[in-house]
């Protein structure tokens, strides 16, 4: 995705400043071209050598300075950029933006960039609030470029409030996504992921070891291609994706409930949920006491969520479902792909090294009616990405 990339970072002055070394070490490991332009005011918080070592690049200050190659550098930088993020941004240089001024390097290459442009304003909490401030951001808005709402938090200042920079992994999701091609623009995307938990009494539950990853992974990767994403999700360790809408949830009947409501509005829906086949029949209101003897639970079918969607689908929606397997794969994969009444079937098998749940990779094959698509190992991004391409290609909406 970054690789060979031209990413140019505007770093202007804010304590925040010195985190954009992470950022920019982040950004060279994915094997990225980077170049750091800064404002004068910002070297007086990080050096600007700190920059040329971790990019191999040197880092812009003067725009008068004669010591590099023959070029109009900020034409030249913005000729070759692919993505300009300014951050951290100042009030000031933010005002200069929105009102085309140009008076450095950084404002100068800033105003001749064609690329997407991605702000990310980092001052005090009142300075942000301020009337002006958020005038000139709209203004910025108005012009195409995006802003990154500030994290709250304690400042440097001493006050607490919205104004933090948001950290170097959430400002490297944004280069991404504006690098990567939108044509999922304009869909509307459901996902569901992780476990449900079917409650047997105040202590205790009925899960499954699913993580979320892969769900979590393909809605990243929708969101980042420019669908509307929503995505339901059991109670899982990870961060969701930004700029996806979630709805968090704990049993399968949840479940049920999330996605029947939201269902007619989506064009995509993909169930990449573990979800409890079983639920205790009856729940406890007191904690169930240890006894000597053996005990034995009842248990009743929980909601088939997708035979529901695949019952009530609207025209010219697309249905996705995953079904894990120990054995029999693809006929077991099949039969439901056919019973359900969908469009595809992710499967793949427990056993298979580089599956299953926990990992970080993925071995699915593809069902349809008409095709069987076997996938090699990849990472869940991977699979993820070639999910969605496939979706794409075959979908007729």
């Amino acid at each position: 995705m970054l690789k060979g990339k031209h990413i140019v970072l505007g770093v202007t002055g804010s304590i925040a400043a010195y985190k954009i070394a992470s950022l920019a070490s982040m950004l060279k490991k994915k094997q990225a071209d980077v170049t750091v332009i800064m404002t004068q005011n910002a070297t007086n918080f990080i050096n600007p050598i700190t920059f040329e070592t971790l990019t191999g690049n040197k880092c812009l200050v003067d725009t008068f300075d004669r010591n590099f190659r023959y070029s109009v550098e900020h034409v030249a930088l913005a000729k070759q950029a692919d993505v300009f993020l300014v951050a951290p941004a100042s009030a000031n240089v933010i005002a200069k933006a929105a009102h085309g001024l140009a008076d450095d390097m950084l404002t100068t290459t800033l105003l001749a960039c064609t690329c997407p442009k991605i702000v990310a304003p980092a001052m005090n909490t009142r300075m942000f609030q301020n009337e002006i401030v958020q005038d000139n951001l709209k203004r910025l808005e108005h012009y195409g470029m995006e802003v990154i709402h500030p994290a709250s938090g304690y400042l440097a200042c001493g006050d607490t409030g919205e104004g933090k920079m948001p950290e170097p992994e959430v400002l490297y999701e944004y280069i991404v996504k504006a690098l990567t091609p939108k044509d999922m623009a304009g869909r509307h995307v459901l996902v569901t992921a992780g476990p449900t938990q079917e409650k047997m009494d105040p202590v205790r539950y009925i899960s499954n070891h699913s993580t979320g990853k892969m769900g979590y992974a393909i809605a990243e990767q929708a969101m980042r291609r420019g669908a509307d994403v929503t995505l339901v999700s059991g109670r899982v360790s990870i961060q969701p994706p930004i700029g996806v809408h979630v709805v968090p949830i704990v049993s399968a009947a949840d479940m049920a409930q999330a996605v029947k409501e939201r269902a007619d509005e989506q064009d995509i829906i993909i169930k990449a949920a573990a979800v409890a086949d079983y639920r205790p029949a009856d729940v406890s209101d007191e904690k169930v006491k240890k006894k000597d003897d053996s005990l034995s639970l009842a248990l009743e079918r929980t909601e088939d969520i997708l035979a529901y969607l695949g019952a009530h689908r609207r025209e010219g929606q697309f249905l996705c479902g995953f079904s894990m397997e120990t054995e029999h794969m693809i006929e077991n994969s099949r039969a439901k792909l056919e019973k359900k009444n969908i469009d595809m079937i992710v499967a793949n098998n427990l056993k298979q090294k580089g599956a299953g749940f926990g990992t970080d990779t993925n071995v699915v094959t593809l069902l349809t009616r008409e095709e069987t698509v076997e996938l090699p190992m990849m990472s869940k991004e991977e699979v993820a990405d070639a999910l969605l391409d496939y979706i794409m290609e075959h979908w007729k909406d």
